[in-house]
């Protein structure tokens, strides 16, 4: 007997094959949640989005759309080929990628950006010329400095300069931590430069992972970034690409990991694997991790001292993009939560422009080291752990939470089989592309199911 099928909500995609927009739909089977659509050239295709609890009905969260403060392109063949940003996008940027280089250090079997050619490198005139466009068009937006791997640029500490001269208060550095690990003078001069963030790669906490995602064994690497990083008081998030069956089983170990690198650490921020740019093959189901299965793995994996009810949906991008929970590192040793049931922002429509305002505000606030922090170790277990903090005072409390901030979070990037363009109307992550437009992350990263791309220009 074939399962019910119940129709959760109608959308539009793109065909894996021809990336022509055709219709699509959410449709609940057996508790699991799909997209499906159908090409009349090339058929029918359906892809998991949602398993498990929290329900996919749950997690919605009502909101009014903005239109982007300024529109560069006009609408013409409608969502995704219009990006510019156009007139049908219904939030504003919250962060935006520069990709500094196209140079990489490493050649994983899956890469986003397909990185490693050895293209010449943008010039600091564009660069500074891509800061400016974005404070022509609402900014100053929070900036990630991406590749490539950034870092091969020895004049990185200069572009990072350069922003903070013309006004940008949040930088981070998107990175494999390589470098970082064995040039301690050139996090000195990223840090002195203005850097406020290091978004370092961090797929779990043995080397069978890395050889299995990075191609060669790197946690010695990782340990020795952190370990410079924190000596400069340098911010630190950690960001794994989750695929099954390599890494979702050391969730909880990423996280304990990164609670003992605090507060250099400021958080793990997860990414399910999405099977854009270079990868093995099309991908299956049991290929994917859906949100929901992600926050599970979370409680499992940390002995329930987590709990479902601590990780909420955004409210500044599209609530299936991804999920948060915000702690503070208690003198026991445990995480208390202050993500809240109110935070989901139930009664009343979130205003998208507020939202992501806020968002910019909170990543800017939380993901960097902590401005009172005096220097200490990573280790500094009897700061952390011991009785000697009167969480009782209201002052002490307070700054308890500005050293000692967490925030587990996770983004489920769209590839072209999940692609859903209510999902991608309401993006606030976006990429300056070469010829000087803002597009939607999801939108510019797209490759079909043969590896061509729609917005990101590839070297083939």
């Amino acid at each position: 007997m074939q399962d019910k099928e119940t129709i959760l909500g109608i959308t539009e995609s793109l065909c894996p094959e021809c990336l022509q927009r055709i219709k699509a739909k959410r449709v609940e089977v057996s508790h699991n949640v799909y997209l499906k659509k159908t090409c009349k050239d090339h058929g029918d295709f359906s892809t998991v989005i949602w398993r498990g609890q929290p329900s996919y009905t749950s997690w919605s969260v009502a909101k009014l759309p903005s239109r982007p403060p300024v529109c560069a392109t006009n609408i013409s063949q409608g969502c995704p080929f219009d990006c510019g940003l156009c007139p049908d996008h219904r939030q504003h940027t919250c962060c935006v990628l520069l990709e500094v280089t196209k140079r990489c250090n490493l050649h994983c079997p899956i890469c986003f950006a397909t990185a490693g050619s050895e293209e010449n490198d943008p010039d600091r005139t564009t660069i500074e010329d891509w800061y400016r466009l974005l404070l022509k068009s609402g900014g100053p937006y929070n900036i990630q400095l991406s590749g490539g791997e950034p870092t091969l640029r020895d004049d990185l500490p200069e572009i990072i300069a350069s922003g903070r001269s013309l006004g940008y208060d949040f930088i981070q550095v998107n990175t494999n931590g390589l470098r970082l690990a064995r040039d301690y003078s050139y996090v000195k001069r990223l840090k002195e430069a203005g850097l406020s963030c290091v978004f370092l790669q961090f797929d779990g906490t043995n080397d069978e992972i890395y050889e299995k995602l990075r191609g060669t064994a790197l946690l010695a690497e990782k340990q020795a970034a952190i370990t410079n990083c924190a000596k400069l008081q340098l911010g630190v998030v950690l960001v794994p690409t989750l695929v099954p069956g390599v890494n979702t089983q050391n969730i909880g170990s990423i996280i304990q990991y990164a609670i003992e690198q605090m507060p250099t650490v400021r958080g793990v921020h997860f990414q399910p694997v999405s099977y854009f740019g270079r990868y093995p093959q099309e991908p299956s189901d049991r290929e994917r991790i859906t949100i929901p299965e992600v926050i599970n793995k979370i409680v499992k994996q940390t002995a329930g001292k987590l709990q479902i009810e601590d990780f909420r949906p955004p409210r500044g991008e599209n609530a299936y993009c991804s999920f948060h929970g915000n702690f503070v590192l208690m003198n026991n040793g445990e995480l208390k939560a202050w993500s809240n049931a109110a935070s989901k922002g139930c009664c009343q429509p979130q205003v998208a422009a507020v939202e992501a305002r806020k968002a910019r505000t909170f990543v800017a606030k939380r993901w960097a080291a902590p401005q009172k922090a005096e220097r200490r170790e990573t280790d500094n277990k009897e700061e952390k752990y011991g009785n000697d903090i009167n969480v009782g005072s209201m002052d002490a409390f307070l700054d308890r939470v500005e050293k000692y901030s967490f925030c587990i979070s996770g983004m489920a990037f769209q590839d072209v089989w999940n692609l859903d363009l209510d999902r991608l109307r309401e993006c606030f992550i976006h990429v300056v592309s070469p010829d000087s437009r803002i597009i939607p992350f999801c939108a510019y990263n797209l490759t079909d199911k043969q590896g061509n791309s729609l917005y990101r220009p590839l070297k083939r």
